[in-house]
């Protein structure tokens, strides 16, 4: 991945509009960042199918637009995840609606086999996604960057076009959000 990204760096701006992807740099790329991409869209939308069909799109775009990219405008990954955000947002637009995979929810929290872990696993993460959806959805967006698709504060604030600073006070406030909505909740 390295290795292509000097590539297009060093290159001219004339040298960068004819550079394509070749196979084995696009296999790093999907392999380096496919988990980090299914978990972010999975974590935005609550369908597996469309989860799938979506990162399909999301490394179609990259091999069509890796010419574009910029390593002085921003890092690889930031520019992955925009490409994911927008494929996202697309698929929100048309079903205009929020869901939260359960599934991942689950996922992320249970690693475990007892019914009556299980049980309360599941009330947990039903608790959860009510609280996640009294969060409003740049919150809701903020956390799935952080949580799901891993990024760093920095990349975040990329990502959505806003500074470091705000990333870490909208992480920190939305994570108060949830305690305070899942202390509600438990009682």
């Amino acid at each position: 991945m390295e290795s292509a990204i000097l590539v297009a760096k060093n290159a001219t701006k004339e040298q960068q509009s004819r550079i394509n992807i070749d196979a084995s740099v696009f296999k790093e790329i999907y392999e380096t960042y496919y988990q980090r991409v299914y978990n972010y869209i999975s974590y935005r939308i609550n369908n597996h199918h469309d989860t799938g069909d979506l990162v399909s799109q999301v490394f179609e775009r990259v091999i069509q637009k890796y010419n574009t990219y910029d390593p002085k405008r921003s890092v690889f990954e930031a520019w992955l995840i925009g490409i994911a955000r927008n494929a996202v947002n697309d698929y929100l637009r048309t079903k205009k609606n929020f869901n939260i995979s359960l599934d991942y929810v689950i996922g992320l929290i249970s690693g475990s086999n007892q019914p009556e872990e299980v049980i309360v696993i599941n009330e947990n993460n039903a608790s959860l996604v009510k609280a996640l959806a009294k969060l409003s959805e740049k919150e809701r967006h903020v956390i799935a960057l952080k949580f799901a698709a891993e990024l760093k504060n920095t990349d975040i604030a990329e990502v959505m076009g806003i500074s470091d600073s705000n990333v870490g006070v909208i992480l920190f406030r939305s994570l108060k959000k949830l305690r305070k909505e899942l202390e509600k909740e438990a009682q």
